[in-house]
């Protein structure tokens, strides 16, 4: 069909046409009479024509393109949505439906536009609420809504080329559908046919109160089969005798004991709870509608939902329902025999104890953590219960898979141990950065009374390179505990790599090929570009060392990519926050990671190379400074078994105003100069050896040292001596810390000049002291790094 603008365009150049036309015999005749020349004449006519044919053409070869667009083509959209098994609904940004499935108008009895439709009371804003998350984050849910006494769950999702619609999703909830189905099940012919094998079923809400119960138990308890027992408080219909059995209230202590079995069947608090009830006599008269107990009981077993199987009196299984298969992870049409034949050794014995003491007659209930044989890492549970009145049945089995809950807890116990780690490491390198402090300063000492070519200066050489390289462990083991100075920028993470990908090919060798690729408008990331190199650096070297050990080269792979909080929220991963992120993924084909060592790759001096090859501290420092730079780090081995996989996510920086510089260290590289000096410096240590290698060497530069071992003293070297020129102070020590005792010195000198020297990160230090004219000196440090931070800071005043 047409539109209308395209026959208005059309009849316009009908218009134009004629009229050019006209125009052209009407000026031919004026010429003719004028002058009487029909040559002229004639050719005043034939350009009229040619201008009105022009027109016709043009319009024919350019259509106006002039007025409203048109109207998208919805048929698509509406045959995917009729294809598909949930209620769905597709909205604009005005909140206008465009278009809904056959499973819409059903569900909500017309086309009401989301989020008003007829659902419970507060259904509607909590829609709502999903709905504006959704134009934020791409999708948003909601779980547990109650529309016309049907449970759903809501999916919301933002969609379209301008992203500019919402598609609304509504399908059946699966713990609500559940408690329905079994409510159902109860109050119906199932309910009705379990009473005629003396099975009494009820179904209690989390407050104990009853939602439905069948007709033996109505006729039981309440002495009439059609009254109302929704609404009622269980418990009151039961009563307890001296020996701890249960009968009706309604029958008194004379009565037929009951047995009372809770089946829960879905998980969380609120969950309702089935309850069957069995007399524990067998000659108690029941409504007879006919049937055998033993097929009725099994047809209960296998409509549950949740894992359950029964096993006779010789401990050999009778039946089990889908749902135990699936936990079991066996084919439920070639059961084992015997229930021991699922489990380990291990727990053999106690579950066929548990077994053999419930067939013969134990009462109440029991759980066991168990492993499957097939994965023996991770425990489930397992219910055991007796069962009379089941026919040949004696034991009922109920068997949770929790391997889950198992992972979690799993995870959570060595994000704690590594965190319990990371501070020994952290108070480890603190100290030791102390006597690495005092060992390379008294070899600068002794080096300024020898010469090269004297017998001792080799050595004292020697001695001086040894504690440099501590020192660097000790840097690795701040790192890991993320107590080491980042000098952090805002950057794209693909100028990183860049950088270092010359680096990298000279250490990967010939055998080992690399690949790059980087992802499309990536965001900044703040992080030290320096200490993301060293990230890529150690993963690389790792990456050739597996590949090498597996016999040859291999493809080391490193790609970087977006992953937005949709993503985030689609991974499921419970120590990922949701938030906006850039990925890095370094991926090698080696040998790949052993799963039982997977879980302590990051511990520091963990290491699966020969002695010799490796210090541990490669990985843990890796770990510490993505941790750091507020990071996330993952390690999978590739389907398969061919290589391990990295994955390093750093949250997108969102730039709310412009970071405050770092400044740099005092002393960033030793200076052959003359730093000799004068003025008062007042050094306060709590380490001895420390203490007196600073004294001695500020002494030897000319200044006049006053010391005190913490800050109490300090200050009472202050209130004896007059003003110092500097004051050079540890951070953490006993009694009274740096910080605290350089806000009372500056209570009484507000410009006293201060010198921190710590073990510690200087990024932290700085987060942590709220001073201003503050300058740091990391330890370990040389005599003369110490000389020159103190010139620096008495010339800069």
């Amino acid at each position: 069909m047409a539109s209308p603008p395209a026959v208005s365009d059309h009849h316009t150049a009908r218009s134009a046409a004629l009229i050019a036309g006209g125009g052209g015999v009407a000026a031919a005749l004026v010429v003719l009479g004028l002058i009487g020349n029909p040559v002229v004449a004639g050719a005043f006519l034939a350009t009229g024509l040619v201008v009105a044919g022009t027109l016709v053409a043009i319009r024919r070869l350019f259509p106006a393109t002039r007025g409203k667009p048109a109207e998208p083509d919805w048929s698509v959209a509406r045959a995917l949505a009729s294809a598909s098994p949930d209620a769905v609904a597709i909205t604009d940004r005005a909140g206008r439906l465009i278009c809904a499935n056959d499973r819409y108008e059903e569900l909500f009895a017309g086309f009401p536009t989301p989020p008003g439709l007829p659902i419970d009371d507060n259904g509607v804003d909590r829609l709502s609420g999903a709905g504006r998350a959704a134009w934020r984050d791409g999708t948003a849910q909601v779980e547990r809504l109650l529309a016309r006494g049907t449970p759903l769950a809501a999916f919301v999702e933002r969609a379209g080329q301008a992203e500019d619609l919402l598609v609304w999703r509504f399908r059946g909830a699966e713990g609500l559908d559940m408690a329905a189905s079994v409510e159902g099940l109860i109050v119906g012919p199932t309910g009705d046919r379990l009473g005629s094998a003396g099975i009494m079923t009820v179904l209690i809400g989390p407050e104990g109160r009853i939602r439905s119960a069948n007709r033996v138990f109505r006729a039981r308890a309440m002495g009439q089969d059609d009254g109302a027992a929704s609404g009622r408080d269980f418990a009151r219909f039961l009563i307890t005798d001296d020996h701890g059995q249960v009968r009706f209230e309604r029958e008194g202590l004379n009565g037929v004991p009951l047995r009372v079995l809770q089946i829960p069947f879905l998980e969380g608090d609120d969950a309702p709870m089935l309850v069957a009830l069995l007399d524990e006599e067998a000659n108690v008269a029941t409504p007879a509608i006919g049937g055998n107990a033993t097929a009725h009981v099994r047809s209960l077993v296998s409509l549950m939902p949740f894992g359950m199987a029964l096993v006779d009196r010789d401990g050999r299984f009778i039946q089990m329902n889908d749902a135990f298969a699936r936990a079991a992870q066996v084919d439920p049409h070639a059961p084992p025999l015997y229930p021991g034949d699922l489990l380990v050794r291990e727990d053999k014995g106690v579950v066929a104890d548990a077994i053999r003491r419930f067939a013969n007659g134990a009462t109440h209930s029991t759980d066991l953590a168990v492993r499957l044989k097939d994965h023996p890492d991770e425990p489930v549970a397992l219910s055991i219960a007796g069962a009379r009145g089941l026919g040949e049945a004696a034991v009922l089995l109920s068997l949770k898979d929790n391997g889950e809950e198992t992972r979690l807890k799993r995870e959570v116990a060595q994000a704690t141990k590594m965190q319990a780690v990371g501070q020994l490491a952290g108070g480890v390198a603190h100290d030791f950065n102390n006597i690495l402090t005092a060992i390379i300063g008294h070899c600068d000492l002794m080096l300024m009374r020898h010469t090269p070519g004297d017998s001792d200066y080799d050595d004292i050489q020697q001695i001086r390179a040894n504690s440099n390289r501590a020192a660097s462990l000790t840097r690795q083991l701040l790192a890991f505990s993320r107590q080491q100075t980042l000098r952090p920028q805002v950057l794209q993470l693909p100028d990183v790599i860049s950088e270092v990908s010359n680096l990298l090919k000279r250490l990967l060798g010939e055998t080992v090929t690399l690949t790059v690729k980087h992802g499309r408008s990536l965001g900044a990331v703040r992080a030290d570009p320096g200490q993301l190199e060293q990230v890529v650096v150690n993963l690389a070297v790792n990456a050739r060392d597996a590949m090498m050990a597996k016999g040859g080269g291999g493809i080391l792979s490193i790609q970087t990519k977006g992953v937005s909080a949709a993503q985030v929220r689609h991974m499921g991963n419970d120590i990922l926050p949701i938030a906006d992120y850039v990925a890095l993924e370094i991926a090698d084909t080696g040998t790949g990671i052993p799963p039982e060592i997977l879980p302590k790759i990051f511990e520091p001096f963990f290491t699966t190379k020969e002695v010799g090859k490796g210090t541990g501290l490669g990985l843990s420092t890796v770990y510490g400074i993505v941790k750091q730079s507020g990071g996330y780090i993952f390690a999978d081995n590739n389907k398969g078994g061919a290589g391990t996989t990295f994955t390093i996510f750093l949250p997108v920086h969102t730039a709310t105003a412009a970071p405050e510089p770092v400044r740099p260290p005092v002393v960033v590289k030793e200076k052959a100069s003359d730093l000799w000096g004068t003025g008062t410096i007042l050094l306060v240590e709590d380490e001895d050896m420390v203490r007196a290698i600073a004294e001695r060497a500020l002494v030897r530069q000319g200044y006049t040292v006053l010391t005190a071992e913490h800050g109490e003293a300090a200050l009472e070297v202050l209130a004896r001596n007059d003003r110092p020129d500097l004051l050079i102070s540890d951070v953490m020590m006993p009694i009274m810390d740096g910080p605290t005792m350089v806000r009372k010195a500056r209570e009484r000198y507000p410009d006293l000049p201060i010198l921190f020297m710590s073990g510690y990160a200087e990024e932290t230090l700085r987060k942590s002291i709220d001073l201003d004219n503050v300058q740091f000196l990391a330890k370990p440090f040389s005599v003369q790094q110490l000389a020159e931070a103190a010139r620096t800071v008495l010339a800069s005043k």
